[in-house]
């Protein structure tokens, strides 16, 4: 058989997997963007017709406010945490807080920068082992510090929220977590990375991915009965439910052996019939955008490889094992997205090649050489009909980072999207031989960085 005959056939059967592939991935997402417009228009006709929108800024949620444990865990943070616990205190529009912020006996530097933020809201907790353990190791200290301190005080913590060394902490923040903690388990509010005009493509891909995870997808989760999953920052967990958790886990409501335990602590929590709440809100009357939790993300190519692996090794494959398929429909229809990622990056690998092959096909053939390779009419309408669906993907990139970023960053959404899909191809080969050799087991950070200059 020719070689040119066995790459057409090649091709062809790469074409053919990553378009049913993505055919059925497309249908899912299709699903997702219909019952979010859905809700939308249905909130704006039987909703706010009828009632004003809520503003943080003047919402009384508490005549009473409740104390917040803030929890910060920090390893080799030097660089950024005393500029981080410096503008949350002077930023936090809220009386009844504390900041614990854990740090390691073998980081002289960072608790040296913790010690130089002198304010009585400040609890440094210093971690008795040498680091890096794992975040949720930190993060386990930290709450056995917290139950010290509520001991010593005699007070309860109305809410833990976490946060890391690196994050601009809304003003509103506290009180919202205040006002609605009483309602649910778990809060989050939405993550909007910060632009980095040094790192357009590669940190800006973040923001994209994040506008229409924390615009869309989030929302489509609650309205389906599916637990809120934590992204580690910007959240609020009720502290009886923590202590509950805790009981379950030997005292350790942070899995400390794994990698997304900010995920998992929404899921589990939402598993004992908790309500879990995903709470989008406006800052104030005339003031573009809302109530969120902001940061710089990686900005290197090696660097957002390490850390989306860690986010696909610990939610598609070791969150497989650990949390299951348990809960309704909604639940698990979720937790299938969830863990797509592996097999997205396969489908994405299937069709790079199955391009980069038929075009050295097609240019052969264009250039003389005796080839005659056509794709079978079905797998031409197969195509075709993903075509219009990428279309509209695209489209719905680019709708969701302009609503959050602006009309330029949402065309730059659109070429984000190859930067995006090779970081995902290149993290799931780290996932995967991360999680065959056994797992990450330690806390695998990236370089930090704090603006410079502030948003609202």
């Amino acid at each position: 058989m020719p070689i040119a005959e066995i790459l057409s056939r090649v091709a062809a059967e790469l074409a053919l997997f990553a378009g049913v592939g993505f055919l059925l991935f497309a249908i899912n997402d299709l699903t997702v963007d219909l019952i979010y417009f859905g809700r939308r228009l249905w909130r704006a006709t039987a909703i706010y017709s009828r009632h004003a929108r809520a503003y943080a800024s003047y919402y009384v949620f508490n005549k009473d406010p409740g104390f917040i444990a803030i929890l910060v865990p920090a390893w080799d943070e030097a660089a950024v945490i005393s500029s981080m616990l410096k503008a949350t205190l002077k930023r936090l529009d809220y009386d009844d807080y504390r900041i614990f912020v854990g740090y390691y006996r073998n980081d002289p530097a960072t608790a040296a920068a913790v010690a130089s933020v002198t304010d009585p809201r400040i609890e440094p907790v210093e971690v008795a082992a040498d680091g890096p353990t794992t975040k949720a190791d930190c993060l386990n200290h930290l709450y056995d510090a917290l139950i010290e301190y509520e001991v010593a005080n005699d007070c309860e913590a109305k809410a833990v929220v976490l946060h890391d060394a690196e994050d601009v902490v809304h003003r509103y923040e506290l009180r919202i977590f205040d006002g609605l903690i009483d309602r649910a388990a778990v809060i989050q509010l939405p993550v909007l990375p910060l632009p980095d005009p040094e790192s357009r493509w590669i940190a800006g891909h973040y923001c994209d991915e994040f506008a229409e995870a924390h615009i869309k997808e989030l929302v489509v989760r609650e309205a389906v009965g599916a637990a809120i999953p934590l992204a580690g920052v910007g959240c609020a967990i009720a502290r009886r439910p923590l202590a509950r958790l805790a009981a379950m886990q030997d005292g350790r409501p942070f899995a400390g052996n794994s990698m997304t335990e900010d995920y998992e602590v929404g899921l589990r929590i939402g598993s004992l019939g908790l309500k879990t709440m995903f709470v989008r809100i406006p800052a104030q009357p005339g003031e573009q955008g809302v109530v969120a939790s902001r940061g710089h993300f990686p900005g290197t190519l090696g660097s957002a490889v390490r850390q989306k692996a860690r986010w696909l090794g610990g939610i598609a494959l070791a969150g497989w094992d650990r949390l299951g398929w348990s809960g309704g429909i909604g639940e698990r229809w979720m937790r299938m997205r969830d863990r797509r990622g592996p097999l997205a990056a396969v489908l994405l690998l299937a069709a790079y090649g199955a391009a980069l092959l038929w075009s050295q096909i097609w240019l052969a053939e264009l250039l003389g050489a005796p080839i005659h390779a056509r794709l079978d009419p079905w797998v031409v309408t197969l195509l075709v009909v993903n075509g219009w669906l990428l279309a509209w993907r695209v489209l719905m990139r680019a709708y969701f980072t302009a609503s959050a970023y602006g009309w330029r960053e949402g065309l730059l959404a659109i070429p984000r999207m190859v930067v995006g899909n090779v970081i995902a191809m290149l993290a799931a080969a780290r996932a995967v031989s991360l999680h065959v050799g056994g797992g990450a087991r330690r806390w695998d950070k990236t370089r930090h960085i704090f603006p410079a200059e502030l948003p609202q």
